[in-house]
């Protein structure tokens, strides 16, 4: 028969890797699929927050970009449209169409009483720092 050497612990009884004694803290295995699982768990709840806010991010770019798409088409109609006088920023002007041509006044469409020079109320805009225009109020087919 082949005899077996019990192997015991010699070292300083806090560093031992099992419980010493009855009053030894209790040392318990690790569950390691139950650790791996949790850290997935909270990492991805960590990702799709941080993704989710990256999308509304995106969203709110996009929306910046149609803004600023649209001001610019505005404007482009505003300058290919007839003024007689030279717009200031931050003033308020109205644009108005006339047998097929638009014009931009500095008349708003309840200052004209009986005689309107116009067929059509389009928008009431406001010349931006840019030279953009900025639609204040606007009619449905605009």
């Amino acid at each position: 028969m082949s005899e077996e050497k019990e192997e015991s612990y010699t070292g300083e009884a806090s560093f031992a890797p099992l419980p010493l004694h009855v009053g030894s803290a209790q040392i318990k295995p690790i569950d390691k699929g139950k650790v791996k699982a949790t850290a997935y768990e909270a990492m991805r709840h960590h990702a799709d927050q941080q993704i989710s806010m990256l999308r509304k991010q995106a969203e709110l770019l996009m929306q910046q970009a149609r803004d600023i798409e649209a001001r610019v088409e505005i404007s482009r109609q505003i300058y290919e449209a007839d003024m007689r006088f030279v717009p200031q920023v931050g003033l308020s002007y109205y644009l108005y169409e006339h047998e097929g041509n638009r014009k931009l006044s500095l008349i708003a469409p309840g200052e004209w009483g009986r005689s309107k020079a116009f067929d059509r109320y389009i928008a009431t805009v406001r010349l931006m720092a840019d030279k953009t225009w900025e639609v204040l109020d606007k009619s449905d087919d605009l």
